[in-house]
């Protein structure tokens, strides 16, 4: 309350003390604001960076690489190759660059193609929900760039160039997520099925649904071992000064964008601009120009 002078008047202390007073009360609530705002963010924070950790799992079908990736020699440099398992043959690594004959008949998600790898021309090795590789085929791997990923060895040396390149301007091609097993595609297909089930459509929609996500097991290129989801599994990637140096320079190492925005319809899978897929310099230049995609460029589109 404030008092009041002889005069009748407010008296001038009285008026400063619950001036002072107030501007106290209001820096206090202030404060309360800014740290309950504070924890808000800290927390929607933690919540995205674990969402998009279970995204790339998902998508990945591996551990997450800050907990279950396997570790990284510290005394091999970034770029050098490290063989896993040297006893397994090498497969032949001559590239035929000329046009590709016509792929046989694609089959279906039900009664799907099984195909055999020529090895003359296994960069333009074409498998999607219409063509698989047979469960039983397994792939010369080795980690990448001082990773826990892995690719076929006969890409992993494109792959350390191209990664290696990148780092002389300045980018980052982080592998994020390489070779997958049969078994391990197969667990999150069924997994991505059942969600669409769930979702409310039929069991055959389902199967249909989730191949445009998560390829059937034998469909995926992971499987192949030919191909390295960089960075992130998220379309921000696109954004990203990495996509910007892939896009100008990928081909070059021979590597293409497999699965474009404005091709959705052709290969049957959602968009996606961290998916990159080997197929020798002269094939990767040729789509580049061209715009096609390998189902095109391999007559089956």
């Amino acid at each position: 309350m404030i008092e009041m002078n002889k005069n009748g008047l407010p008296d001038k202390k009285s008026v400063k003390a619950r001036e002072s007073n107030a501007l106290k009360f209001l820096c206090v609530v202030l404060a309360c604001i800014t740290l309950f705002v504070s924890v808000v963010c800290v927390a929607v924070h933690a919540r995205n960076t674990k969402l998009r950790k279970d995204l790339i799992v998902m998508q990945s079908g591996e551990s997450s690489p800050a907990t279950n990736a396997k570790p990284v020699d510290a005394t091999q440099k970034p770029g050098t190759i490290k063989p896993v398992d040297t006893s397994a043959p090498t497969q032949a690594t001559t590239e035929d660059t000329t046009t590709p004959q016509k792929a046989e008949t694609p089959g279906t998600i039900e009664n799907p193609t099984i195909i055999t790898i020529d090895e003359e021309k296994w960069h333009l090795t074409l498998v999607n929900s219409g063509y698989r590789i047979p469960d039983s085929y397994s792939p010369d791997l080795v980690y990448v760039c001082g990773s826990g990923e892995r690719l076929d060895r006969k890409v992993a040396e494109h792959y350390e160039k191209m990664y290696n390149a990148a780092l002389e301007d300045g980018v980052t091609l982080t592998p994020c997520s390489g070779y997958r097993s049969y078994e391990t595609q197969e667990r999150n297909y069924n997994r991505k099925i059942d969600f669409y089930v769930g979702q409310g459509y039929s069991y055959d929609d389902a199967k249909i649904k989730a191949a445009t996500i998560i390829m059937p097991p034998g469909s995926s290129e992971h499987n192949l071992g030919y191909a390295m989801d960089i960075v992130c599994v998220d379309e921000w990637f696109e954004d990203t000064d990495e996509f910007k140096w892939l896009q100008e320079n990928a081909a070059d190492y021979g590597f293409i964008m497999r699965y474009p925005k404005d091709k959705q319809d052709i290969t049957k899978v959602i968009y996606e601009p961290w998916h990159w897929r080997y197929v020798g310099v002269e094939t990767a230049k040729e789509l580049k120009e061209s715009g096609l995609v390998l189902e095109e460029y391999m007559g089956v589109a």
